[in-house]
């Protein structure tokens, strides 16, 4: 493949790619909208919420390795085309119900994107550095894209109806459907593993369960039923894992996990989703609750964590020319911990400033893990197991998400509450509860919440900096990964069918 049409297929690539990130975090604003116009109840506005992110998370594993099977570029495009057609019909649906299933079918096809966009770009560039800087566009879309989902929304729900936010996929798959094909190559393995159907289930079962349970966790006073689904969900997974260990060609090769590098970096992409969700929790409601900015301009404020992403992903194969790859995705994750602790200083007068310079520190030093963290997964396995690869750190960078928000949540909660003397389960609650008492006493339990909830932002700081400390050290003593030279991968061109 020519080196333009490759960057003009890394273009096509990153549509898809940004927006699979950004309907995970889009609705975030249109909810309150669209539930009034549908009459939408609180569960239902759960699963209108979380059913895109559940599907996604549970079928990446499935697609990852379709991909590899019938063609990485055949699984994009076709993925494509159901995306566009499901956005609009979310765009115009009539009922919750309508709602729920197009947002699940949505994931279905937004989990046959990400891997495949990732698979391809380790076919298209040859060149170690060439795909090193891909790799690092790629990583910016991805993980921008979530941070950019409100903003987004903000602006078009000032000017259109809670449907546009869905629109926006259309004209960016069509460009997909109509580029792609001329533009990015077509690969397959006959070495990919066969979609055992049995496997298929129990991916799907322990990914949907434990996705389920850890973000039930935040929202359920009784935490039986999530506390459940994570178990079964675990132990369903186990079964999952030994039957991969005993398949020939397996959905999921977990051999790859022998690959000491491969594993440290896909630790470290799960643990640093966790650190950056939890923290984006917090700093979320905090602008919001405590500081009074509404949510349009809370989304504005907290752009800066999306643009601290794209600056450090797209600066990290500089970087890596200099020093290490190690070095760099170590050096930046000790920033991310300073930024985090930044945070803790949060109150009073300084709390925005502070606020705003220590997400996009944190930020802007998780880019060369996202960059050469995920640089270094693919380049660990053959070209032909790229996909499945691929869906593995896909699944980690989503069940990191979900623990951030459960996890974190949860000890957000107990922080707050403790504060509170349980007087009050959630600052929300507390400004509910304000507004039917005397204005004095209003007042008071107002100061006295967004105090306790403040105290619950810098807990969140010391944990998210101790988990970027944690992985620095981590990142550090893993041994080197087996760097894949441009020479031994195939000629792609001559794979086109």
């Amino acid at each position: 493949m020519r080196v333009n049409r490759a960057w003009l297929g890394l273009v096509v690539l990153m549509l898809p790619t940004l927006l699979v990130a950004m309907d995970m975090t889009a609705l975030l604003l249109a909810l309150p909208q669209l539930s009034a116009d549908l009459g939408a109840t609180n569960v239902q506005q759960l699963w209108i919420s979380d059913s895109y992110g559940f599907m996604v998370a549970g079928l990446v594993i499935t697609t990852g390795t379709l991909g590899d099977r019938i063609g990485r570029r055949r699984l994009l495009m076709i993925g494509g085309a159901a995306f566009a057609v499901l956005s609009v019909v979310a765009a115009f649906a009539v009922n919750p119900l309508m709602l729920i299933v197009a947002r699940a079918l949505l994931g279905v096809a937004g989990a046959t994107l990400a891997p495949s966009t990732l698979a391809l770009i380790t076919n298209m560039f040859r060149d170690e550095r060439q795909r090193g800087k891909a790799i690092a566009i790629w990583a910016t879309c991805q993980f921008t894209g979530g941070a950019l989902g409100p903003v987004l929304a903000g602006f078009l729900l000032q000017h259109f109806w809670w449907g546009s936010v869905f629109l926006v996929a259309v004209p960016a798959m069509a460009l997909l459907l109509l580029a792609g094909p001329f533009l990015l190559p077509e690969f397959r393995s006959d070495q990919a593993g066969r979609l055992d159907p049995a496997s298929v289930g129990l991916s799907l079962a322990a990914v949907l369960l434990m996705v389920y349970g850890v973000k039930q966790l935040t929202v359920e006073s009784v935490p039986v039923v999530p506390a459940v689904a994570i178990v079964v969900g675990a132990a369903i997974g186990l079964l999952f894992v030994r039957r991969q260990l005993r398949l020939e060609t397996p959905l999921l090769d977990l051999r790859l996990l022998r690959n000491r590098p491969f594993t440290a970096v896909l630790v470290a992409l799960a643990f640093a989703g966790i650190a950056m969700a939890g923290t984006g929790l917090l700093v979320t409601q905090f602008l919001q609750s405590v500081l009074g900015f509404s949510p349009a301009a809370a989304a504005v404020l907290f752009a800066p964590m999306g643009l601290g992403v794209a600056v450090g992903t797209m600066a990290a194969p500089t970087l890596a020319r200099r020093v290490k790859q190690t070095t760099a995705i170590a050096g930046g994750l000790v920033g991310s911990a300073l930024g985090s602790l930044l945070l803790v200083g949060a109150d009073g007068a300084s709390a925005l400033p502070l606020v705003m310079i220590g997400i996009t520190v944190l930020a802007l030093g998780t880019g060369p893990l996202f960059a050469l963290g995920t640089g270094l997964v693919v380049g660990s396995v053959p070209p032909e197991r790229a996909g499945s690869a691929a869906s593995m750190s896909e699944t980690g960078n989503y069940f990191g998400g979900s623990l951030g928000f459960a996890l974190l949540g949860v000890v957000a909660a107990v922080v707050y509450r403790s504060r509170m003397d349980g007087t009050s389960d959630s600052l929300a609650g507390a400004v509910a509860a304000s507004r039917h008492l005397p204005a004095g006493q209003g007042a008071e339990l107002l100061h006295t919440a967004r105090e306790a909830f403040t105290a619950s932002l810098h807990v969140t700081g010391v944990v998210a900096a101790v988990i970027f400390a944690g992985l620095a050290v981590l990142i550090l003593t893993m041994r080197p990964a087996t760097r894949t030279t441009p020479a031994a991968l195939p000629d792609y061109e001559a794979a086109r069918p």
